[in-house]
């Protein structure tokens, strides 16, 4: 019977369970019996992912990893160290001369390929199984043709799917896995001329769990770190589920005994992924796994995420990484990072395919960034922009009739609390005009009453949606924005006008903003208002800093996120802040400064050039946005 009528069969009596979706069961069925299409077992994961709804997987995260990847991950992480040792079993068998002998070794080797266990604790439908399999199998035959070609002692098969563990919470995933790992298995030794087996020959894989990885509970309902089962190798492709949409996807429950279990090791809420890290680190720590290859996005190398790769350098060491790979997901290019690490039994190191001395552990080589420290002269400079927690801004048409309104009885203008608003949008697109309803700090109620239109309106779109707010202060002063930001409102009053840029872009890209604007919580902003200053932080320097310091978002449109504490405070400048020279006492901070200024006209010109000088139409002018602008400058440059 081949591997096609084994999984047909198999289909078939699901049929009536409820075991696999019927799509899946039905698509299958169809690629069974097309006799012209190849059986692959990585098909199934693949079936079965296109059957979801598509908002369900990128809630859940659930995402099946491609061959490359896999391969990478598993020629490293698991085969290289056996490949090694190989190479020197024969060598050694060369050197032997009683028959016996050689045949104990090959038989010793053979036996440790069958007892090497192999953990994915976040299987999905079992494709770094499947692949691992195929390899140990490959490897194992080799020593047996090995023994034959040399007439020794016949080596028996012996690597079976029962060396593979895995862990899946998904019950169709789960299902998959146990049949993906048993139809690859099946269909190895259909090819290699091995196919008896013996009946049934589809049965339970008991040593892949249904179960959640990370999180369970014991029987009085408290939470508890599950126990994961010793295994040589751990290697996987945990959830893609980023912190900003954990609480919307897994429950505030969840996500709060999350991180009451692991407090001790970790701090704050990282990305989904960083627990699967963490707790493959500690089975290193306990004698429990020797290797591990995970694969993660390109986040788990800065903020919050890293501090489990830090954790990881410090007690341990990373091996193998590929600090950026473009993945395509779900259509969208995204970036991630492929890591293995291990107790340091001396292999080779290497950083995208190229050997390097050590790994940090933001996946980078040569001087260690992260232990860059605070500087003192670069602190009260930077902030967050204002948090308004609400429909607080107005387009400029509903702000024009609310600025000319006199009809306020206490005879106050409602220009004293309507102000331009800016976001990351307006920085990365065209200006929007925006305004924003904004009582400062801590305007009583009843006198931001007496702004009537303003008051109204936000009576109507944020009053509704504060109500019942988690934060209590919210809920309250529920006119107030969420965090009004007083410092920056005190620090930039001072200024005639300010830098800005925003805190997730493609491009670093830096502006100037009038004083009088609201900068929005998406944007961070530098209270420096001379030309060398913005120069600095537009220089290629800082550009590179940034992106060291700050964090790689999880796709190529998204760029990377920039933080005040790790990208700016820790930044050299050429001078402290608040002890540069005057463009007059220094021609490099005058230099500076002229490049400054310079580039500045060069894009203001470009974005909004004059209408008797060039004749631009307006759907060209439409698409001239400083995103647009360096796209076709780092074309040229590239």
């Amino acid at each position: 019977m081949t591997p096609k009528q084994i999984l047909l069969n198999y289909l078939t009596s699901l049929s009536t369970k409820n075991r696999l979706p019927q799509a899946v069961i039905a698509e299958l069925q169809i690629i069974c019996r097309n006799e012209n299409e190849a059986l692959d077992p990585l098909m199934l994961g693949t079936v079965f992912q296109k059957t979801l709804h598509p908002e369900k997987r990128h809630q859940e995260g659930v995402h099946y990893t491609q061959r490359h990847e896999i391969e990478l991950i598993i020629d490293s992480v698991l085969m290289e160290p056996l490949l090694h040792e190989w190479d020197m079993v024969k060598a050694q068998t060369s050197e032997v001369s009683k028959t016996s002998e050689v045949s104990t070794m090959l038989q010793a080797f053979a036996n440790k390929i069958a007892h090497t266990r192999v953990l994915d604790p976040a299987c999905g439908s079992g494709n770094f199984l499947y692949i691992a399999l195929q390899r140990l199998l490959d490897l194992q035959k080799e020593v047996m043709t090995f023994a034959e070609r040399y007439g020794l002692p016949a080596i028996p098969l012996t690597v079976s799917p029962h060396q593979l563990h895995g862990m899946e919470i998904n019950v169709y995933a789960h299902e998959l896995a146990q049949v993906t790992v048993w139809i690859g298995y099946i269909q190895w030794r259909y090819e290699n001329g091995l196919e008896k087996l013996p009946d049934p020959i589809l049965r339970p894989l008991d040593t892949i769990k249904r179960m959640d990885a990370i999180l369970g509970y014991d029987e009085q309902g408290n939470p508890i770190e599950p126990e994961w089962v010793a295994a040589e190798v751990i290697m996987g492709n945990p959830p893609f589920l980023g912190r900003q949409r954990m609480r919307s996807a897994l429950g505030n429950k969840y996500c709060h005994d999350l991180l009451k279990v692991y407090k001790q090791r970790i701090n704050g809420m990282p990305d989904l992924v960083c627990y699967w890290f963490d707790k493959a680190q500690v089975m290193i720590a306990n004698g429990k796994t020797k290797t591990v290859g995970l694969l993660a996005t390109q986040a788990i190398r800065g903020g919050t995420n890293r501090q489990v790769l830090e954790r990881i350098v410090k007690d341990n060491r990373i091996f193998m990484a590929w600090s950026d790979r473009e993945w395509l997901l779900a259509g969208a290019t995204v970036h991630i990072s492929l890591i293995g690490f291990d107790n340091g039994n001396g292999r080779k190191i290497r950083l995208n395919g190229r050997e390097v001395s050590f790994i940090n552990a933001d996946l980078t080589t040569g001087a260690d960034l992260i232990v860059a420290k605070k500087l003192t002269k670069n602190a009260e400079i930077s902030f967050v922009g204002d948090v308004k927690v609400g429909e607080f801004e107005l387009d400029n048409t509903t702000a024009q009739t609310m600025l000319n309104d006199q009809s306020n009885l206490s005879g106050k203008s409602n220009r004293e609390v309507i102000r331009p608003w800016v976001n990351a949008t307006d920085i990365t697109g065209r200006p929007r005009h925006m305004w924003i309803i904004d009582f400062g700090v801590d305007m009583p109620e009843t006198e931001a009453r007496q702004y009537q239109l303003p008051f109204q309106y936000i009576e109507k779109h944020v009053k509704p949606m504060r109500l019942g707010n988690r934060m209590k202060n919210r809920e309250k002063y529920w006119w107030i924005h969420g965090d009004a930001a007083p410092r920056i409102r005190d620090t930039l009053k001072k200024l005639s006008r300010f830098i800005a840029t925003p805190a997730v872009s493609k491009y670093r890209i830096f502006v100037w903003l009038e004083s009088d604007i609201l900068p929005d919580h998406a944007l961070l902003v530098f209270a420096r208002e001379d030309d060398y200053f913005w120069g600095v932080l537009h220089s290629i320097i800082h550009e590179l800093w940034a992106r060291r310091m700050g964090t790689q978002l999880r796709d190529a449109v998204s760029g990377s996120r920039y933080t005040p504490t790790t990208c700016f405070e820790t930044f050299p400048f050429p001078y402290p802040p608040g002890h540069e020279p005057s463009e007059m006492d220094s021609p490099i901070v005058k230099r500076i400064a002229d490049y400054a200024r310079q580039l500045v006209q060069f894009r203001d010109n470009w974005l909004n050039p004059p209408a008797d000088s060039v004749e631009v139409g307006e759907a060209i002018i439409k698409k001239r946005t400083l995103t647009n602008l360096y796209n076709a400058l780092n074309y040229y440059r590239e």
